[in-house]
């Protein structure tokens, strides 16, 4: 009987250990940080090296909390939270001036699981803008918070705020003024091979052991914007989108154009109706819907399954990576 009952449990363990395994084997994580004329030289090497140790903390951080058995929503927080905090990154402490010399942020989130998403836009004392998205999906009945009201719900869920000074860095303000100084000369700044001219959005995808994936993504938006300009990131299917029965996707690019092809949630829709495989949906999307358009940027995303893809039209894109075989991947220019 001492034999049967040890022969179980040594077949239970393996069994309990060989399923875990199949689970490890397909969590997944990718993140981007912004695509524009991101180039050899308008990156200096000092730079660059700074963007990729950011880049492959975020994702070791991320990837140890999937391997932990950590979910998808807590993986992709780790991982915006540190590029919010980093001036590399348009997004958090990196944020870019609006024309008022204010700092306006915007972030969303989304969990494939339950198609439950939250977003805020127009924020100015949210430290990180993330936490509060996910505040917004997981303790209201709203999806899209704004301004004055975004940042009170965030003051009721114990959020951290700053002063707006926060967000000040020198880098981002002299890119304000280097604007605004060529639209005095009467040339405006709608050039996106010229070096200031990047796309900062941050964003991550993560795929868990229990098969959920989830996203999220932050940005300052655009320098020099008026109006209380508002673009695609917290516009659910434009610049965030999960579905558990298709992918997680985050975007970063010209906005607009992100918003008008509804560009997360094509991608989705082609793998859901079209059978596409998703790096053949978003490169449809990015490489000929955007691009027809006049559209710029590009997009991260997983599938179900782990698989990893990754679509762009611009010169570069910061983005990274950790699949299957443990090991981070960070990429910066078209080709590396």
């Amino acid at each position: 009987m001492k034999n049967i009952i040890v022969f179980t449990c040594c077949v239970f363990f393996l069994m309990h250990n060989f399923f875990n395994g199949l689970n490890a084997q397909n969590i997944a994580l990718v993140l981007h940080g912004g695509a524009g004329n991101v180039t050899k030289e308008n990156i200096p090497g000092s730079l660059e090296v700074q963007y990729r140790e950011v880049m492959t903390k975020a994702l070791n951080l991320g990837y140890d909390i999937l391997k932990k058995g950590g979910s998808s929503l807590e993986a992709v927080q780790a991982v915006i939270h540190i590029m919010e905090d980093s001036p590399l990154f348009n997004a958090g402490k990196g944020a870019v001036f609006t024309n008022a010399g204010t700092n306006e942020l915007d972030a969303a989130v989304m969990d494939g699981a339950t198609l439950k998403a939250g977003a805020v836009s127009g924020v100015r004392h949210i430290k990180n803008p993330i936490d509060a998205a996910i505040a917004v999906m997981s303790n209201s009945q709203h999806v899209l918070l704004y301004g004055e009201g975004a940042e009170e719900f965030a003051k009721s869920q114990g959020i951290i705020m700053v002063d707006s000074s926060y967000f000040f860095t020198q880098k981002r303000y002299d890119q304000l003024k280097k604007v605004q100084e060529k639209e005095r000369e009467g040339q405006g700044f709608n050039n996106t091979q010229h070096p200031d001219f990047k796309f900062g959005t941050v964003g991550a995808v993560a795929l868990d052991q229990q098969g959920n994936i989830f996203v999220g993504t932050s940005t300052g938006g655009m320098t020099n914007k008026r109006f209380g300009r508002i673009g695609d990131t917290p516009i659910i299917g434009a610049g965030t989108y999960a579905n558990n029965s298709t992918c997680g996707l985050s975007a970063t690019g010209h906005g607009e154009f992100f918003m008008r092809a509804v560009v997360t949630h094509d991608i989705s829709a082609l793998m859901e109706y079209k059978g596409l495989s998703i790096q053949q949906a978003a490169d449809m999307v990015i490489h000929e819907k955007l691009l027809k358009m006049g559209g710029e940027g590009g997009v991260v995303g997983l599938d179900t399954k782990g698989n990893i893809m990754i679509s762009f039209n611009s010169a570069g894109m910061f983005r990274g990576y950790i699949g299957k075989d443990d090991q981070p991947v960070v990429l910066i220019f078209k080709d590396k």
